[in-house]
């Protein structure tokens, strides 16, 4: 029986020193490929408002679609930690209702939830998740979600105050009950030093080498999305090329009368 990715396993990893890798999946096909791979952690981002529903941000995304997906995806998995992306507004109005959203990421199959940002409600959404067994994993950095507040997409913490201040923030969501944070857009030197002071494991999304583990968005990784792709992603495949080439011979077959073949048809 495969041993399932939890918590304690992540807690483990950080105590003995060992890496562990994530990716986004979105749907059923995709994260079972994934799990069968030996993905540790399978997030189900709210990058899919970008690359799966063709929204401009991830501020686009809203707690059904993000539920519609996480089922997907839960169902596809039986090793991988699943975690999902709480979107945007979904944990900021009120307590009760940041406890009820994150709660039925959980209902439908997630073994966790990951909240962006710093403040003291967000440290109490956290204690409050996890008091109600809900994991959760930071998200510090560059964070997406306040994407209009920040400037724009720049990298945070390039100097010592900046990473300090970072670390200051990683050490209260800690406190308030994260097993995880992710660092996103931080220069390599300031993630090594947050890490390095830090008992909970950090999560690199363009945050160098150093951390417990990196994570990428899958349609980065398999080239499959095209419109923007990130100075820290690496692409590993060609599927745009791969889609693009099996759909025009497909066009081609029907047109000319190839497909269907005799083995093809009742």
């Amino acid at each position: 029986m495969v041993k399932k990715v939890t918590v304690k396993t992540i807690r483990k990893y950080k105590e003995n020193n060992e890496k562990f890798s994530a990716l986004t999946a979105y749907d059923y096909s995709t994260a079972k490929y994934l799990d069968e791979a030996g993905i540790d952690l399978i997030l189900i981002g709210d990058s899919l408002a970008m690359v799966a529903l063709g929204y401009e941000t991830t501020n686009s995304v809203g707690v059904e679609e993000m539920a519609i997906f996480t089922k997907a995806v839960a169902k596809g998995v039986s090793r991988a930690m699943v975690i999902t992306d709480m979107p945007f507004m979904s944990y900021h109005t009120d307590i009760p209702a940041a406890i009820k959203n994150c709660g039925e990421m959980i209902k439908l199959g997630a073994n966790g939830v990951k909240i962006e940002g710093y403040s003291d409600y967000i440290l109490e959404v956290i204690t409050r998740c996890t008091e109600s067994g809900i994991p959760v994993v930071g998200h510090l950095g560059f964070t997406p979600q306040f994407l209009n507040t920040l400037g724009g997409y720049r990298i945070q913490g390039k100097t010592q105050e900046a990473a300090e201040e970072i670390l200051k923030q990683a050490k209260q969501l800690e406190k308030a009950g994260a097993f995880a944070v992710v660092l996103e857009m931080v220069p390599q030197e300031s993630a090594k030093f947050i890490t390095e002071n830090l008992n909970i494991s950090t999560i690199s999304c363009g945050a160098g080498k150093y951390c417990d583990a990196q994570v990428l968005v899958s349609d980065d990784v398999f080239g499959k999305y095209s419109d923007f792709t990130p100075k820290f992603a690496r692409k590993y495949a060609d599927m745009k090329e791969l889609i693009l080439t099996c759909a025009k011979q497909y066009d081609t077959d029907v047109k000319t009368g190839k497909f269907p073949s005799e083995n093809e048809i009742f």
